[in-house]
């Protein structure tokens, strides 16, 4: 997934999903390497509905070392964390019934979105996201299996 983000050197990434961490966490070593002169860092905002995960994911950006490049918000990823919009790039790591629009409206042009789209349960496709002076590009990355989102703009249950 971060190689279909084309991730660089800078970038400023919006993850939807925390979990553990560990993912912010490889993201930050590719936007905002360890050595990398701190003029030249991104910085990944990354968003979690479940609190406990997001205390959890706190923890472990912390005693990563990855505090200064990872930023953990406990809130409704699905509406984005528009305080820091736009990104360069979001990954949402929870399957969407449909691509919801605050993310599409906080992707900076030029930008590229990941998202599992489909049924909440076992099957959805990886869909990329390329949004240019407005137009947005839409590609099947293929299938995948992801928890649902929740939320505003998630599944419902």
């Amino acid at each position: 997934m971060n190689e279909a983000l084309q991730l660089e050197l800078g970038n400023k990434v919006l993850e939807v999903g925390a979990g553990s961490g560990w993912h912010a966490a490889t993201i930050a070593e590719l936007v905002a390497p360890s050595g990398a002169p701190r003029s030249e860092y991104g910085h990944v905002y990354t968003v979690e509905i479940v609190q406990d995960l997001a205390d959890f994911a706190r923890k472990n950006i912390m005693k990563a070392g990855y505090g200064d490049r990872v930023t953990i918000i406990s809130g409704d990823g699905s509406l984005g964390f528009p305080e820091k919009a736009p990104y360069d790039k979001i990954l949402v790591t929870a399957a969407a019934p449909d691509i919801p629009k605050p993310l599409i409206d906080q992707l900076k042009s030029g930008g590229i979105m990941l998202i599992p789209v489909g049924s909440p349960s076992l099957f959805q496709n990886l869909m990329k996201i390329e949004k240019t002076n407005g137009k947005i590009k839409e590609e099947n990355l293929g299938g995948v299996a992801f928890v649902p989102l929740t939320g505003k703009h998630g599944h419902r249950f």
